[in-house]
């Protein structure tokens, strides 16, 4: 008897509580980073951003560990066939995952854990026991999309083809019926902003109200 308490004990010390947290999933260049930089400045204690890994190399201004977890494939690998990640998928040639680490730190802070994640990895995390609240950002049109990747300047013509090929097979997960809970069309960014915030607020304020936390 003794035994199973010490493990049952165990067993919850390692386990972290808290309120479900949030997917955001939408193209590269719809504006999902400006969402965020907007909910972030607005609620710096409530949210937090959960830091992926991948195997691309950082483009200028990125920082390691701040706007990504920067490693090479073989270590990603290692640690994914080690059970680290909630998800992980394989985008444009690259790596991208999540892993339960980064999850755990956001939540042992205190602060509702976001994620920024493809489709794949939103299939996968739909299987786990994280339930997480799942929003898409549509970009307002392909062209758009192409216009606001041209600006950055990082892509080459080849990279650039990828992610639009991919992103118009993004926009139609995204917009069918039953694979997200909320949508934003994301044309006018006070709007779109607007729109994710008052959205999150509710969740979040109907989860308190029912006592909803998520323990793994």
């Amino acid at each position: 008897m003794l035994t199973i308490l010490f493990i049952a004990n165990r067993l919850f010390s390692t386990m972290r509580c808290g309120p479900r947290p949030v997917v955001l999933c939408g193209p590269s260049g719809s504006g999902k980073t400006t969402l965020l930089n907007r909910l972030f400045k607005e609620f710096p204690n409530t949210f937090g951003f959960s830091v992926s890994h991948t195997t691309r190399k950082p483009r200028p201004a990125e920082q390691d560990g701040v706007h990504y977890n920067f490693v090479e494939k073989d270590v990603m690998k290692k640690m994914i066939a080690n059970g680290e990640f909630i998800e992980s998928a394989t985008f444009s040639g690259n790596m991208y995952g999540t892993s339960k680490e980064a999850v755990r730190k956001i939540q042992a802070a205190g602060k509702v854990c976001i994620l920024d994640i493809e489709p794949q990895g939103v299939e996968q995390i739909k299987k786990t026991d994280l339930n997480p609240i799942l929003i898409y950002n549509n970009p307002p049109s392909i062209e758009a999309l192409e216009k606001r990747l041209r600006k950055r300047n990082t892509e080459s013509e080849e990279t650039l083809n990828n992610r639009l090929a991919a992103a118009r097979e993004e926009i139609a997960y995204g917009l069918t019926p039953g694979n997200f809970h909320k949508i934003i069309n994301n044309i006018d960014i006070d709007e779109a902003y607007e729109d994710f915030r008052s959205y999150l607020l509710a969740e979040l304020k109907a989860q308190e109200l029912d006592g909803v936390t998520i323990c793994w």
